[in-house]
């Protein structure tokens, strides 16, 4: 299945789910991932985003969905697929989208935010997301040629206050610019509410993770809560 931008037409107000587990954590296997994001498939997740080379091969062995992929390469700065040679890496694995940092910070390996979607667009048949951290970062990565926009990193690269939920001000900003591209929600989105004013923010479609599929996150929530 080859993803065209048209075909993004699709996860319209959908869900995509995030299946991601830390290092050294015990679902850190590539085919848990796949199979948890099976069973997201099953509960109605119209894609799925997934971290690593071989979770983005293993998960598209285990869903007919599109794979949104992306390979994080240290914990501070540009660190999600912060290069060409990342991009292209999760590219050839198999990722119908390549999910890049898309803020306007530079790149590990020098290259303009440009140039790279330039490259993936021109060496695979990948889609490019960038994950960006405030309004300037969208329209940039617009002009830059990103096919779709993620609040990822908003109140993580210091341009924004990390809010306790999703950046709803954020997702209306970009919305009401109405840049022409899919605007995805994603970050800190904990619950169906969440999600769901997200969307009537003015999201094309909301992204989650550790709600869904971190049960480490999840369990922590219930005993602080049960221990307030």
């Amino acid at each position: 299945m080859i993803l065209t931008p048209e075909g993004l037409e699709a996860l319209r107000s959908q869900l995509i789910v995030s299946c991601q587990a830390y290092p050294g954590e015990p679902m850190r296997d590539p085919r848990t991932t796949g199979q948890v994001a099976a069973s997201a498939v099953i509960g109605g997740a119209a894609a799925i985003r997934v971290q690593g080379l071989a979770d983005v091969q293993f998960t598209r062995a285990a869903v007919e969905v599109p794979v949104i992929g992306l390979w994080k390469d240290g914990h501070d700065g540009v660190f999600i697929t912060p290069t060409f040679r990342h991009a292209l890496a999760v590219a050839n694995a198999g990722a119908h989208v390549v999910a890049i940092d898309g803020t306007r910070r530079a790149r590990p390996d020098g290259m303009t935010l440009a140039a790279t979607v330039a490259g993936i667009h021109s060496e695979s048949q990948a889609l490019v997301m960038a994950d960006c951290g405030s309004f300037d970062d969208a329209v940039s990565a617009i002009e830059a040629g990103a096919d779709l926009i993620g609040t990822t990193l908003a109140g993580y690269t210091g341009e924004r206050p990390k809010s306790d939920g999703p950046d709803l001000e954020l997702l209306e900003q970009i919305a009401a610019a109405d840049l022409g591209k899919p605007l995805i929600a994603e970050g800190r989105i904990h619950t169906p509410d969440h999600a769901r004013q997200a969307l009537d923010a003015g999201a094309f479609a909301v992204v989650v993770g550790t709600a869904i599929t971190h049960p480490a996150s999840i369990t922590g929530w219930f005993k602080g809560a049960m221990h307030a």
